[in-house]
């Protein structure tokens, strides 16, 4: 029988000494990184979920389907665009994005959508100048797919790498710390 405290056993993720919050804040003091940090987030999530989404709809696999709107299909570059639009408006009027650190919520929100917008739209390139649905060619495909989603975690490395780091040590630190002593 093993005569150690239950808490002893319990296996977290992260060391009970590091938070995260508060190493995000730390690694994120200055408003314009983290907004880029975010913003290279929002377009790595956006342009991996179009990929899934739109994979598992050529596939005919899931609940997803084409949109469309009066018979005409609709593709989702076209949120992306209204997106880009809306942002730059709320911009103009200084409603989302800013350095007002009173209004930084707002400019996190502004951030993770334009990284989304941008993903929905640059993710059918392809439409910008040939008005054809023509990206699903298997040789233009995986080398878009893959350079896009390696600039999209880039990004989030370059932008975050502080952050990264402090966490890796972190969970290195976690995992040594859990591993049962042999006596």
């Amino acid at each position: 029988m093993n005569s150690q405290p239950e808490a002893e056993h319990r296996h977290e993720i992260l060391p009970e000494h590091f938070d995260l919050r508060e190493a995000y804040r730390r690694h994120f003091a200055d408003p314009r990184r983290e907004r880029a940090f975010l913003h290279a987030a929002g377009f790595t999530a956006g342009f991996a979920g179009c990929r899934l989404v739109t994979h598992a709809i050529r596939a005919g696999r899931g609940p997803f389907r084409n949109l469309s709107a009066g018979g005409r299909h609709l593709h989702h570059s076209t949120p992306g665009i209204i997106g880009q639009i809306a942002l730059g408006y709320l911009w103009t009027w200084q409603v989302a994005i800013g350095t007002d650190p009173h209004r930084r919520a707002g400019s996190r929100a502004a951030a993770l959508t334009a990284g989304l917008a941008t993903a929905l739209t640059l993710d059918e390139f392809a439409l910008w100048f040939d008005l054809a649905d023509d990206y699903w060619d298997n040789a233009g495909r995986k080398s878009i797919d893959a350079v896009i989603l390696f600039w999209g975690a880039s990004a989030m490395l370059l932008t975050g790498r502080g952050l990264v780091v402090e966490t890796g040590r972190a969970l290195h630190d976690a995992t040594r710390l859990s591993r049962p002593r042999r006596h």
